[in-house]
């Protein structure tokens, strides 16, 4: 690893320390239902908005009303995506006369919008009119994101609840994490990110000259509301951009800087949802504890695929690439990068993107080293909780939490507790379902594509790499990241139905568990600490909870691994 990506790499962890604090406090007066410091004068608004949501949404409800809620919530988001989808050729504003999206292609986008994933198996300049693009798209991106705070708010309820029967409420949840949190944080960023370059406009797509000044020639510009979308794309962990080749294109992330903040915007809010825990559970330091272990699983991750990205490639090598330098490729692999960014930002966006459950890319991984395009694969099956979605990193994680507590409980023979809370049967059968739903949908789908004809039809290359490139697509699917090994082609029927399926199992059939754990902690009193109480706010747990988190991780996918990218690297070097 480079001084360049070391330094990269620790200004980055230092500066979202420093924004990450201060948001922390405030999403705490934001999951409770007082007046939000500084947006006083958003409270007509929620008024208004809980209003015409009708009486459910002043109402206490217990876990399976909420469950309730938000699948009909975003089952209701996941019609309304396909339907604007299908009719966009007969709907405004779209000035290029793009027609409908067709059924399967509907289908998958709309089921990977609302569950926060944004695999995106078409070319978005080429195929979503403005319309799609501002109303569903970018509105599910709100949504979505604004369900993984509303479960991280009903999660932490749980823990610190005494006896009670209600975790909160969904729909003033969402209208809170919406109104007070995405929406001004979007709006500010959105101003960034005008102001670095990023377009925002309403304009036809403009043919111009090439810079070449070939006689007769042109080329036609995409245009568009892009910083809007590209700015809730980000800090809701959404990733699905505007252009096709998402934050490697120069109208979503035309500088240096503005790639630092898109990477500071992706781990902001699970970050500062860390702090927001340990405020809510009455005890700091449970949530400098999470984001530690969360931190350390990232600092491993970002540090392997920056050394494997610095590798230079045998097969380039033996081309003669960069012999004039005097040495083998010495700025690494550079294939697929961003010569804007090169090395150093890419490797650490790749880390910052895959860590959490986003999936914005500003450099093709199918072009990663092997061991490189591991690293991205191995941070999404870890479950998604290096940092994670907004709001589903923080309950991944405290699932995982309660996992160790177990385990540290059965080794020296003590009733696990967390926070005050005893584990019981219930809640390790529900995080049993947690932990196991995910890698069962990934493992199950890659099976099923790699035997089937419909599955290799979609192959652009053989053998381990074209493994790695199925293995990833339902890993990313599954997770809920959206990323991809771009070489294989999943705009297809199978392709779109199978991944669709796995994103929306992967989203709520992890969510309702979390919800049940939820409700059976808040119904419980909270015992207090004894000397035999194992701490879990020390380093000891800390490195527990990252081990535990690794070795389910190892235990699921090293078979699968072996088969892709480990075969694919020891090929490429036994040349």
């Amino acid at each position: 690893m480079t001084t360049q990506s070391m330094l990269l790499l620790a200004a980055f962890l230092l500066v979202l320390l420093a924004l990450a604090w201060p948001l922390g406090l405030f999403l705490a007066h934001v999951a409770g239902r007082g007046t939000v410091p500084g947006l006083a004068w958003l409270a007509p608004a929620e008024r208004l908005l809980v209003r015409a949501a009708g009486p459910a949404a002043t109402e206490d409800q217990g876990w399976r009303g909420y469950a309730v809620a938000l699948l009909l919530f975003n089952g209701a988001g996941a019609l309304f995506t396909y339907a604007v989808q299908r009719l966009q050729g007969v709907l405004p504003l779209n000035p290029q006369a793009l027609p409908g999206v067709s059924p399967d292609s509907s289908f998958n986008t709309a089921v990977s919008f609302v569950a926060n994933t944004n695999w995106q198996g078409y070319a978005g300049e080429q195929t979503m009119s403005y319309l799609t693009q501002m109303l569903v798209l970018a509105g599910q991106n709100f949504f979505s994101a604004a369900t993984g705070i509303a479960v991280a708010f009903a999660l932490m309820r749980g823990f610190s609840g005494r006896s009670a029967a209600s975790i909160g409420n969904f729909w003033a949840d969402l209208t809170r994490s919406t109104l007070y949190v995405l929406l001004p944080l979007s709006l500010l960023f959105s101003l960034f990110l005008v102001s670095q370059g990023v377009i925002q406009n309403l304009d036809a797509y403009r043919a111009v000259a090439p810079v070449d000044g070939g006689a007769g020639a042109s080329q036609l510009l995409a245009m568009g509301p892009v910083a809007s979308q590209e700015a809730i794309k980000l800090l809701g962990t959404n990733g699905g951009g505007f252009f096709n080749a998402n934050s490697a294109h120069p109208f979503e992330n035309p500088t240096a800087l503005a790639n630092f903040a898109q990477m500071l915007a992706i781990f902001l809010i699970p970050a500062a949802l860390c702090l927001t825990f340990g405020r809510v559970v009455g005890d700091r330091r449970q949530g400098w504890a999470v984001l530690g272990a969360m931190t350390l699983l990232f600092v491993l991750g970002a540090v392997a695929v920056a050394a494997f990205e610095q590798q230079a490639n045998p097969v380039l090598g033996a081309l003669g690439v960069d012999q004039a330098a005097g040495a083998l490729q010495a700025g690494g692999n550079m294939e697929g990068k961003e010569v804007r960014f090169g090395v150093a930002a890419s490797s650490l966006f790749a880390a910052v993107t895959t860590a959490a459950s986003c999936g914005a890319v500003n450099a093709m991984h199918d072009s990663f080293m092997p061991l490189g395009g591991m690293v991205p694969l191995v941070l999404m099956q870890l479950g998604e909780v290096v940092f994670g979605g907004v709001g589903s990193g923080l309950y991944g994680m405290l699932v995982f939490a309660m996992l160790a507590v177990f385990v540290a409980g059965l080794m020296i023979g003590r009733t696990p507790e967390y926070l005050g809370k005893k584990i019981g049967a219930f809640e390790m059968k529900m995080a049993a379902i947690v932990i196991l739903a995910v890698p069962v949908l990934v493992l199950a789908g890659t099976a099923v594509a790699v035997v089937t004809d419909l599955g290799k039809a979609g192959l652009a290359n053989p053998g381990a790499h074209g493994f790695s490139e199925v293995l990833y697509a339902f890993t990313s699917a599954a997770n809920n990241n959206g990323s991809a090994f771009a070489g294989l082609s999943a705009n297809t029927p199978f392709y779109n139905t199978l991944l669709a399926i796995a994103m929306w199992f992967g989203r709520f059939a992890v969510i309702v568990p979390v919800l049940a754990i939820a409700g059976s902690l808040a119904g419980k009193g909270r015992l207090g600490a004894t000397a035999g109480t194992l701490p879990t706010h020390g380093p000891m747990f800390v490195f527990l909870l990252a081990a535990i988190v690794v070795l389910v991780g190892v235990l699921n996918y090293v078979p699968a691994l072996a088969l892709g990218p480990v075969a694919e690297h020891l090929q490429l070097f036994a040349r």
